[in-house]
């Protein structure tokens, strides 16, 4: 008897457990609106942008292409050397070994990925 009281508790708790798992998928987020009686009303579903996430939209600005087209494409006295498999290119100005153009595609990422203006002030002069 014993014994199949732990399997039935077993079953219980193997359960619950499938039944958590199930409603992380179904409601990932902290409300759920299947666990509420409310949401099955006529009334609740009157507004469907009720209870919605709001997800922002950040606009991409080209500066990756033009930073690109800069290094590969300008057309300069000395133009930039590009090596095939490298992403960093050689911008020096004509005669010297000084570097002209402070990019990811010239001298990498110098600075950091996302460099605030404090961090920029220091690190581009020893850069360039």
């Amino acid at each position: 008897m014993e014994d199949r009281s732990h399997k039935v508790l077993l079953a219980l708790v193997m359960l619950f457990l499938f039944a958590v798992i199930v409603l992380q998928y179904v409601c990932p987020g902290t409300e759920c609106q299947l666990l509420r009686l409310r949401a099955l009303s006529p009334a609740a579903a009157a507004d469907p942008y009720r209870a919605e996430d709001e997800t922002p939209a950040r606009q991409k600005t080209g500066g990756t292409t033009f930073g690109r087209h800069l290094v590969r494409n300008i057309q300069l006295e000395q133009p930039c050397e590009c090596r095939a498999g490298q992403k960093k290119c050689t911008c020096h100005r004509p005669g010297k070994r000084e570097t002209w153009l402070f990019s990811r595609f010239s001298t990498g990422w110098s600075c950091g990925l996302h460099a605030a203006w404090t961090g920029l002030t220091k690190c581009v002069p020893s850069a360039v």
